[in-house]
């Protein structure tokens, strides 16, 4: 009976073994990677003004801070604080720049709405991450961030474009 426990003995510190090398060999093959610097790409200029306009109230018909804007015064603002000059409707500004598939869509890309059934009736701003920024009506009443995972504007989204820079 001695000799069995020799035996277990012998045999466990044999698996033990085992299993301490063969952890020691993975720990050794390991390769960390050198944790990479968190890089954010700054937003557009025309993005980071647009932020900076959230709040604004919403004036149909208006292209001016002041006074508030409505969608397509809102991007026509923006875009003019660039130096580019945009038409004054959305449909005009969807008419008139080169057309962005979905996928490609950059900040500062222009993303188009068909509301009240007009296409190119709506435009905002695209920031980054499914996000846009406008001035959608009176009835929000002033500028703000939506999301293009809204199942409204999902079901609206009319396509977008590239102002020329």
């Amino acid at each position: 009976m001695a000799r069995l426990s020799v035996i277990n003995d012998k045999s466990n510190f044999q698996i033990l073994l085992l299993l301490t090398l063969v952890t020691l060999a993975g720990c050794s093959t390991v390769q960390e990677k050198e944790p990479q610097p968190l890089v954010i790409k700054p937003p557009t200029p025309a993005v980071k003004y647009a932020l900076s306009l959230q709040g604004t109230p919403y004036n149909y018909g208006s292209d001016n801070p002041k006074q508030g804007f409505d969608c397509s015064g809102f991007v026509k603002h923006v875009y003019e604080q660039q130096g580019i000059k945009l038409p004054r409707s959305a449909y005009d500004m969807a008419l008139s720049l080169p057309t962005v598939e979905k996928q490609k869509i950059q900040a500062g890309d222009l993303v188009f709405f068909d509301v009240n059934g007009k296409p190119y009736s709506h435009v905002g701003i695209y920031i980054k991450d499914d996000q846009f920024i406008h001035a959608p009506s009176e009835r929000t009443g002033r500028v703000l961030i939506s999301t293009l995972r809204n199942n409204y504007w999902q079901r609206h989204y009319h396509g977008a474009r590239r102002p020329n820079k």
